[in-house]
């Protein structure tokens, strides 16, 4: 028993099965790999388009805050040269009225540009 050997000989069938096996799993893997290279790529400029809508926001964000910080400056030497409490009460009652309007027009514009800033992916639109 020993001496008895055995034939490895893969039929042609196997191998021809084998084969296509082979070449299938191959271009499902690149398939796969194809997707994740778009799908990489697409979040890469997501990524870039959200940065640079987020310095968008930012530097208006700072452009309000110049601006609001001006305004109290302007108040400031107004108050200074006030010739009475009566003065004073209404150039303050006319800061605050105007600064109301101004701080909820900026909230507006800085909530346009947050909503702007992020790109809209699909799932987002069907929300």
């Amino acid at each position: 028993m020993a001496n008895q050997s055995f034939d490895f000989t893969v039929p042609p069938e196997m191998r021809a099965l084998a084969e296509q096996s082979v070449e299938q799993a191959r271009k499902a893997f690149d398939g796969f790999v194809n997707v994740a290279e778009r799908a990489a790529s697409e979040f890469e400029q997501r990524a870039k388009a959200t940065r640079a809508g987020a310095q968008d926001v930012a530097q208006k964000a700072m452009s309000f805050a110049e601006q609001n910080v001006a305004s109290s400056f302007d108040l400031a030497q107004k108050l200074v040269a006030a010739k009475d409490i009566s003065d004073v009460v209404k150039l303050h009652a006319d800061y605050v009225r105007r600064q109301m309007e101004v701080l909820a027009e900026q909230a507006r514009e800085l909530s346009r540009r947050a909503r702007t800033a992020t790109p809209e992916t699909e799932e987002s639109k069907s929300r």
